[in-house]
């Protein structure tokens, strides 16, 4: 089969080349992928995380269709719709056992840990497998292992709720789009920390620019400022996010694209009584919830890449113009 691969870390050493076929065993779903997410997480694995086994395959968000069953897997068939969540996780953890299957003490991150889905087909346990509901796109559903999921937990830990404030950073962005959708799902008043006018057919019902953020918010808020802010974005904006928050306000922060190092005023946090919340992913309740919550969900594809053309895939992440997600369509 086809597979983007990397024989040594470092965005030039991508290259297409033919590697062995899966073997399915008792318990896994081949997987013919469709497409594969383009996300933070996976330049990180191209260019700087330690990973294995070397020759690598990156690639964390994975949709397709099932291509081959093993002998033990009832709940799927052949050509169903799936996509894949992507931790590895031993399921006897107290981590696991209290459904925080993305904490598992003796698990990790499949494209981490394992090979991941920039290739034609992809194997993984069927407890790792979810059926997509007949509703959902192409597009819609590639973006729900990473994109929407980590979105969708974050606020969950965030509690929010019908009268909170929501203020997202980065919120045209791979995760922050669905962080809009889902808070206003929740009945949340949502303010969108961007320009792109299409945020507003997601549920946002303000946007701000980043030179005066704290300004405009108090203005919406008559004072009040944000309940709770999401920071996908990093380091870049973490003094914005703090300075936007209000009494009892809660920060709900994951990823660092623009950098992971901050400084913290101690005194600003506690007297506020501040609530600072990192999250990393969700858990497959969460893959649950979002396949039943998820109806009228829209994703916003800005480019669509081939196999071939990974290496500008993952480049254009970082391009000022970005608008939207990127996507590797594999077949």
């Amino acid at each position: 089969m086809k597979a983007l691969v990397f024989e040594k870390s470092g965005i030039e050493n991508l290259k297409v080349t033919d590697v062995q076929e899966p073997e399915v065993g008792a318990h896994d779903v081949r997987i013919k992928v469709k497409i594969a997410g383009v996300n933070p997480i996976d330049y990180l694995v191209v260019n700087a995380l330690p990973v294995k086994p070397m020759p690598h395959i990156a690639g964390a968000e994975v949709y397709g269709e099932v291509d081959a069953l093993g002998e033990h897997v009832k709940n799927l068939k052949r050509g169903d719709r799936v996509v894949v969540y992507n931790r590895v996780f031993d399921g006897t953890c107290d981590m696991c056992l209290s459904s925080k299957e993305m904490l598992c003490r003796n698990g990790g991150i499949m494209s981490i840990v394992t090979n991941g889905g920039y290739a034609e087909y992809f194997l993984a346990p069927d407890k790792n497998v979810f059926k997509v509901p007949d509703y959902m796109s192409d597009e819609l559903a590639s973006s729900v292992p990473v994109s929407a999921l980590t979105a969708y937990h974050a606020l969950k830990s965030a509690d929010v709720r019908a009268t909170d404030n929501v203020v997202v950073f980065g919120a045209s962005g791979n995760t922050g789009q669905f962080a809009v959708q889902f808070a206003k799902k929740m009945g949340a008043t949502v303010v969108a920390v961007s320009k792109k006018g299409w945020l507003k057919e997601l549920g946002a019902d303000y946007l701000v620019g980043y030179d005066n953020v704290r300004e405009e918010v108090s203005k919406i808020t008559k004072g009040k400022m944000a309940d709770v802010v999401v920071n996908s974005l990093g380091s870049s904006v973490w003094d914005s996010s703090l300075l936007t928050l209000g009494v009892t306000g809660r920060i709900v922060f994951f990823g660092g694209i623009t950098g992971s190092k901050v400084s913290l005023d101690l005194y600003q946090a506690y007297s506020n009584y501040t609530k600072i919340i990192g999250t990393t992913g969700g858990s497959r309740l969460d893959m649950l919830e979002i396949m039943e919550k998820c109806e009228d969900c829209k994703v916003k594809v800005w480019r669509r890449y081939s196999l071939d053309q990974g290496q500008e895939a993952l480049k254009m992440l970082f391009d000022p113009s970005r608008d939207g997600r990127i996507l590797i369509k594999v077949s």
